[in-house]
């Protein structure tokens, strides 16, 4: 008995570390972050249609991929640089696109029940930009905000760029990882199949004035 329990424990084991993390940068992850200050600038509101969030989860077998919609949004650019900026997301959007038919309902109603995201509990995440610094490039950017799952908060820092500046419309591009237990997603997938600890966002915001 003592042997089979061993074996079973190193199965798991062995199938814990096969569940690779999506590829990215890690997000540094910090308690919240009191905004005490509203920053000044031009205020640009984003274009929810141009603008997108992509979401990747991987797990043993594979992965998964698939969009949320940003609701809301603005962003403030003083002299050119980006300054400050909030958005919400709509969560009841969240979908899987590398799926279709009954297996996209499936994955799809399972990201939204509470297991996963809670939707009907918390049907909107946020993000609120709480400190901007200068990258390795005029276009590198360190950008780091309260981000706010499941009613959870934290304080994200990860890297960006600025892929448009101009008077009338900016644009930014960012791809990080967070860990998602952090936000109390804590679903750890089938026994044989499990989850990733973490899940990757490729963001892309466009504003206008």
């Amino acid at each position: 008995m003592r042997k089979i329990t061993l074996l079973a424990a190193t199965a798991a084991l062995v199938l814990a570390s096969c569940a690779g993390n999506p590829e990215g940068k890690k997000a540094d992850t910090k308690d919240s972050v009191v905004v005490e200050n509203q920053v000044s600038g031009d205020a640009f509101t984003v274009d929810t249609a141009q603008s997108s969030v992509v979401w990747t989860g991987t797990k043993v077998t594979g992965s998964h991929t698939g969009t949320v919609a940003i609701k809301s949004g603005n962003v403030i650019v003083e002299n050119g640089v980006i300054k400050g900026g909030k958005f919400v997301l709509d969560m009841n959007t969240i979908s899987s696109t590398d799926l279709e038919g009954e297996w996209k309902e499936k994955l799809d109603g399972h990201l939204k029940a509470d297991d996963f995201f809670a939707v009907e509990t918390y049907p909107e995440a946020s993000f609120e930009i709480t400190e901007v610094k200068a990258g390795a490039t005029p276009s590198d950017l360190v950008v780091s905000g309260n981000l706010t799952i499941k009613g959870i908060t934290k304080n994200i820092t990860f890297d960006a760029k600025a892929e448009e500046v101009t008077d009338n419309t900016v644009k930014y591009s960012a791809d990080f990882n967070i860990a998602r237990e952090d936000w109390g997603v804590t679903y750890e997938g089938k026994k044989d199949d499990l989850i990733s600890k973490e899940i990757n966002f490729k963001v892309n915001v466009v504003a206008n004035k």
